[in-house]
């Protein structure tokens, strides 16, 4: 079934003052369209989580989506794997659940599902899991309660159990971040956003997503214990991380 989703046009209008970016009603409305033209490859990407997962989920267990926003990556998922796994989205936007509820229902899912709004910062209870995803989630969070939530994660998931991960990063040196930055200016470009919703968006962001170099994520998920961690895909200043306990 396909669901459609509105055009992203939230930073169309040029703005006297640029609050910082807020995952509420407007954004949720449009998100799909925001990721799709925001994020190279991104359907290849979830494509990738979805093969990944299948590798790694073991039946009857659960699998999180933290950072779930509208559901995506579990409709993805629900094509992919055994009935007797069970979903749980966790986010803490109540407008992004509204929307993933809304697409999960739209869907026909049957499989459990559990939708809950978590502020990430205070870290997460997992129970049973095999498999938790944060896709572009990490980012989003200070970087102070970053390692905390790793190693919530790790604690929760079961031997031999997965962490994805896919964020935005920094390049190893200044020369290099400059020019993967250009280079994704230029693909936001060609998907038909405009310099003023660039630069607003740009703005809007500054404190909001904060991002770390590839290698400070990878160190970040080894000091938590993981035994395996390698990169999956990776695009100029996007990244894709697999971790095995």
């Amino acid at each position: 079934m396909t669901i459609t989703t509105a055009q992203d046009k939230v930073f169309a209008e040029p703005r006297e003052a640029i609050a910082d970016f807020r995952f509420g009603a407007e954004v949720a409305q449009v998100f799909d369209d925001m990721l799709s033209r925001s994020v190279p490859f991104y359907g290849e990407i979830q494509r990738m989580v979805s093969e990944l997962a299948q590798d790694i989920v073991v039946p009857g267990s659960n699998v999180y989506d933290l950072g779930c926003s509208t559901g995506t990556t579990m409709l993805m998922l629900d094509r992919a794997l055994p009935e007797n796994v069970n979903f749980v989205g966790v986010d803490d936007s109540q407008d992004m659940l509204v929307k993933c509820e809304q697409k999960l229902r739209e869907s026909g899912m049957k499989r459990n599902v559990n939708l809950e709004c978590v502020d990430l910062h205070a870290g997460i209870e997992i129970k049973d899991a095999s498999l938790a995803l944060m896709v572009l989630t990490l980012q989003f969070l200070r970087p102070l309660h970053r390692e905390k939530l790793i190693a919530d994660i790790y604690k929760g998931l079961g031997d031999n159990g997965g962490l994805i991960l896919v964020e935005k990063v920094l390049g190893e040196d200044s020369h290099f971040n400059r020019l993967f930055i250009k280079h994704y200016y230029d693909y936001k470009r060609r998907n038909g956003y405009s310099e003023t919703e660039i630069a607003q968006k740009r703005e809007a962001l500054e404190n909001v997503l904060i991002p770390y170099k590839l290698l400070e994520n990878r160190e970040l998920l080894l000091r938590a214990g993981f035994r395996y961690v390698d990169v999956f895909f990776k695009w100029y200043n996007f990244c894709g991380i697999v971790a095995i306990k």
